[in-house]
């Protein structure tokens, strides 16, 4: 099993937002904002290989929306989906499956492209079956009004129009040791990856569970949260478990940090080692 880090460019929001009721006088120490409020965060995806599979979690958020629409999230780095995954010896036509671990824009937008020649959307993996939890499509398809913005038609419905979604219906191993695990807190049916590398060792892509290391501790939960007691109660459960059995964090929207390990502290369990992937799968 090969590991490859896909980086797809970088996008702002409000501190605020990302840290919810904690006092930024606190958050901005960990994790500081630019002079608008806005904390600078990667879209970074991965790509699991196998002898058989290439396994792409999440695609940023594409390309697709019009100007107006990304100059909300003040876009910025040189990294795209095309390049990183070039980069990494891949093409869109390689990847055989492409695991969606909720449909807020900035997780699935790269997942459908547009053709302005055509007026049509496709799914922008050719080859590839998109795996989504069925009650994060559920409520995704129905958003609440909460939500409603960040679920966009174009990222889903050509999935199903083109007969590619296939749904993950409870917690299993999609694939010889790629586990998912099924959380609400955030938004309904979150599908996050546990991937066992043959080594031993265990990585956990944490999607918006833990968005940056910064959200470690048990009460710092995204304003974004639907069910932020929900969230809290998650976090509490799944860090317990990780610091036991030491599973390493990676981390999609942390833009200065990608992996970390997991120490116990008088405070609970906070973040202890930080490091790069090559380090991880290197030590």
């Amino acid at each position: 099993m090969n590991l490859h880090v896909i980086e797809t460019g970088n996008f702002k929001l409000d501190g605020g937002a990302m840290f919810g009721v904690i006092p930024k006088i606190l958050w901005q120490n960990v994790y500081p904002a630019d002079e608008n409020n806005l904390c600078n965060l990667s879209l970074r995806c991965l790509v699991i290989e196998t002898e058989d599979k290439k396994i792409l979690i999440d695609t940023g958020l594409g390309t697709k929306q019009d100007e107006k629409f990304f100059s909300y999230y003040s876009l910025n780095g040189e990294e795209s989906l095309e390049k990183s995954l070039h980069s990494s010896g891949l093409t869109k036509e390689a990847i055989t499956d492409v695991i969606i671990t909720h449909l807020h824009f900035d997780h699935c937008g790269g997942a459908v492209t547009y053709d302005p020649v055509t007026g049509s959307y496709n799914p922008a993996f050719p080859n590839a079956t998109y795996r989504v939890s069925r009650d994060q499509w559920e409520w995704a398809v129905n958003p609440n009004p909460r939500e409603k913005a960040s679920f966009l038609k174009e990222n889903m419905i050509p999935l199903m129009d083109h007969e590619r979604i296939r749904f993950i219906e409870k917690e299993t191993f999609l694939f010889p040791r790629v586990e998912i695990r099924l959380f609400n807190g955030h938004t309904a049916g979150m599908a996050i990856p546990i991937i066992h590398l043959d080594s031993g060792k265990t990585l956990v892509y944490t999607a918006d569970l833990f968005p940056t290391a910064a959200h470690i501790p048990v009460s710092w939960v995204c304003g974004y949260d639907t069910q932020p007691l929900v969230s809290m109660k998650e976090h509490a459960d799944f860090l317990a478990e990780a610091f036991e059995k030491q599973y390493t964090l990676f981390f999609e929207h942390d833009i200065n940090t990608e992996c970390c390990t997991l120490k116990q502290t008088k405070k609970g369990i906070r973040a202890d080692r930080f490091l790069s992937l090559r380090e991880f799968l290197a030590n």
